[in-house]
């Protein structure tokens, strides 16, 4: 009898790990009610012959649970949703280039194989508990508390799944964990028969945007700049600062702003979405939607501007491996991480510092070029783990190819010491979105000039862990120009003049950028 309480506690902490991570609290569910019934069932079967083979599909169930149960959690921690096996699968790849940005390849390696090997062993165990448990209960005291947990549990897995909790305390885990993935694969499938009707309501055609033919159109994203650190209080005393000293610069400058705020499809990661949404005009919050847009070869904002007569290209300094997806949108340009001859060190993931990037793009691309932009530009610096924090260089040319930044290669605390304190990573959170927007100020005033038009903007909320599991999607948008007749369209959509945006409830989406340039710049 004992044998049999043990192994169905086991059971239960292997099942319930998972929302205790996700959660971050035991109470209120600490009974996993699979784990009374797998146990006492266990008990109940023969020892030997063909009772031992249902270990292997007990073992699978188990495993397919807590595997999906932990990258729920993982996913909800880091991007504020529940994880999609479909379609999140192929993020793997980037959790570990992630870590590797972070801790560097040897313990990246290291992380992961001591995660294999803490799996493995937990499976092993689990194997073996089964194997312990089978034939346990066969006569006396045992018999009777196994028969008892399989019809308690039997009964109380009954009523869960009727959606009634008879035991506040009581979870069923394993099946609902199951049953959301497969709904999920069914919704997955059906969104593939969806796509087609959300085109027809999109931005469809290419449309020549003649009202901005001959001037530059930069569209630059801040990583991570979201509308809490403007209206979080534990961000707003260094962001605030820092916007009410962009736009004394900016009237100093000549340059006019108005600001609002988009909402972005993704929170915490997965910029790629962002720029999908932007770009096109559809709504893109899944690694499906991007795919297939990708594969309609549907027109976006490259091909608009293209028709303007502008050259199209991206500057995407977060990109270290093959990209074919900025082939499909068509760029006469990429310049990923290789292609940006950068001297400098990188810092943990970032591969390059902002001021360096935007430096890169003014020196070597926007200055030599003929005809006019329509640039896209990631800058990189405000993403996890956000350490180290520079300065801003006040001498252009002594930011050069790089190497200047040397110096910080081992300045701040390196990761895993900053990423032990909570309050610390949220106060250098708001250090390098202040660093971001610092560089961006010091490019556009000396560099932007007076008939360009530079929409800057976030790219996402941050992870849940900085804004709280309840913040909005919602994104400042600061929309620059020496004309004024240029950002007059985004004021009559509810912009306003300076740099702090105003505070909404709901947001417009990313998706409706590309339709507002059609209707207020297309020809």
């Amino acid at each position: 009898m004992l044998r049999l309480l043990i192994g169905a506690a086991l059971l239960n902490v292997a099942l319930l790990l998972p929302l205790w991570l996700r959660f971050g609290e035991l109470s209120p569910r600490w009974l996993a009610l699979e784990a009374l019934l797998l146990a006492a069932l266990f008990a109940l079967l023969p020892a030997r012959g063909p009772a031992s083979w249902l270990r292997w599909p007990a073992l699978a169930a188990v495993a397919l649970a807590l595997l999906a149960g932990l990258g729920d959690a993982a996913t909800h921690q880091a991007l504020g949703r529940s994880l999609n096996l479909y379609l999140d699968l192929p993020l793997l790849r980037s959790v570990y280039h992630l870590l590797a940005g972070n801790l560097g390849t040897p313990l990246a390696v290291l992380a992961l194989l001591l995660a294999v090997v803490a799996l493995v062993g937990l499976l092993w165990g689990l194997w073996r508990g089964l194997a312990a448990l089978q034939g346990r209960a066969r006569r006396g005291a045992a018999l009777g508390l196994a028969l008892l947990l399989v019809v308690g549990s039997g009964a109380l897995l009954a009523a869960e799944l009727n959606q009634a909790r008879l035991v506040p305390v009581a979870r069923a885990p394993l099946v609902d964990t199951l049953r959301f993935q497969g709904q999920q694969l069914i919704e997955t499938h059906r969104a593939r028969r969806d796509f087609t009707a959300r085109l027809a309501d999109a931005p469809g055609p290419v449309r020549e945007l003649s009202g901005l033919a001959g001037r530059d159109v930069l569209l630059v994203f801040v990583e991570s700049y979201g509308v809490s650190a403007v209206n979080d209080e534990r961000y707003a005393e260094v962001i605030l600062p820092r916007l009410d000293d962009m736009a004394a610069r900016l009237e100093t400058a000549g340059l006019a702003v108005v600001s609002g705020t988009l909402d972005a499809p993704i929170r915490g990661g997965q910029s790629w979405l962002a720029h999908a949404s932007t770009l096109s005009g559809l709504w893109i919050d899944s690694q499906l939607w991007y795919r297939l847009m990708l594969a309609s070869e549907r027109p976006t904002l490259v091909d608009d501007f293209r028709a303007s007569g502008h050259r199209t290209l991206t500057v995407m300094p977060a990109i270290t491996l093959a990209w074919p997806e900025g082939e499909a949108y068509g760029f006469d340009e990429i310049h990923a991480a290789a292609d940006i001859d950068y001297a400098g060190p990188p810092l943990n993931w970032v591969t390059m510092p902002d001021q360096f990037t935007l430096y890169y793009f003014e020196r070597h691309i926007r200055q030599p070029a003929a005809a006019p932009l329509f640039a896209q530009i990631a800058l990189i610096s405000s993403h996890a783990p956000w350490t180290p924090i520079l300065p801003v260089l006040d001498d252009w040319d002594e930011v050069g190819d790089g190497s200047v930044f040397q110096r910080w290669a081992d300045a701040g605390d390196p990761p895993e010491v900053l990423w032990q304190d909570l309050e610390r990573v949220r106060e250098h959170y708001a250090l390098s979105v202040d660093y971001s927007l610092n560089a961006s100020m010091r490019w556009i005033e000396d560099f932007l000039g007076d008939d360009s038009l530079l929409i800057l903007l976030g790219d996402h909320q941050a992870a849940p862990l900085i804004t709280g599991d309840d913040a909005s999607g919602g994104v400042p948008v600061h929309v620059i120009s020496g004309d004024p007749a240029l950002l007059a369209p985004f004021e009559a959509r509810g912009f306003v003049p300076g740099m702090l945006p105003p505070e909404r409830e709901e947001h417009p989406g990313m998706d409706r950028l590309r339709a507002w340039l059609h209707e207020d710049f297309g020809g």
